[in-house]
């Protein structure tokens, strides 16, 4: 994910591509480039929780007058200059969070994850263990979900008055009732860990 030409990184300059798969045929650059603002600035805010989507999404507009955005470059510069400066956050680029939204959109990240989570417990022998380790909030979310849902006998939703599903669903025990996070030491020695959660749960 680190080389320029794959478009992952507003660090270096590459094409707007984003695609973990590069089999697939939808890349970064048709997202910024072609889709209907109101989805963009969706996307954005939703995915990447950017206060400043509205902002950023008016100058991608403006950009695609004069013939659109080509590289992660160019991107990163638009939206570093979309932000007021003062608002700039002290810790990481003031793209981190738009780029993070686009390369979920691109990949269907949350889709495929869920889908891969309701298929794992039945890869897995009685007493088998998986352990999840997610890396932003949406993540965290949809793994929290998904573990949840799994190791109840009754999914019908809370309001119905009785049970309509005919229980005995539950296929996951949750071991960590809270997930584990990274120490102050493993943060040092690897950046990328400060946002890590690892959960854990046992086929039954």
């Amino acid at each position: 994910l680190a080389q320029p030409q794959r478009g992952f990184s507003f660090q270096q300059e590459g094409p707007l591509d984003m695609r973990m798969d590069r089999s697939r045929r939808l890349k970064a650059s048709k997202i910024v480039n072609t889709w209907p603002l109101d989805e963009l600035k969706r996307i954005i805010r939703h995915y990447g929780d950017e206060r400043w989507a509205t902002k950023i999404v008016r100058a991608i507009g403006e950009r695609r007058q004069r013939g659109g955005i080509k590289t992660t470059k160019e991107l990163a510069q638009l939206i570093a200059e979309a932000i007021p400066k003062r608002y700039h956050p002290e810790r990481i680029h003031p793209a981190t969070k738009t780029f993070l939204a686009l390369r979920i959109a691109v990949n269907e990240e949350l889709k495929n994850l869920k889908d891969v989570l309701e298929r794992v417990p039945f890869c897995l022998r009685k007493g088998g263990r998986l352990g999840v380790i997610s890396f932003h909030s949406l993540e965290h979310r949809t793994v929290k979900d998904v573990l949840g849902k799994l190791s109840k006998d009754c999914i019908c939703p809370p309001w119905f008055p009785q049970c309509v599903c005919g229980g005995k669903r539950k296929v996951m025990e949750v071991i960590t009732k809270s997930p584990i996070v990274p120490t102050e030491e493993e943060i040092r020695a690897n950046p990328r860990a400060r946002s890590a959660q690892l959960r854990v749960a046992e086929r039954v």
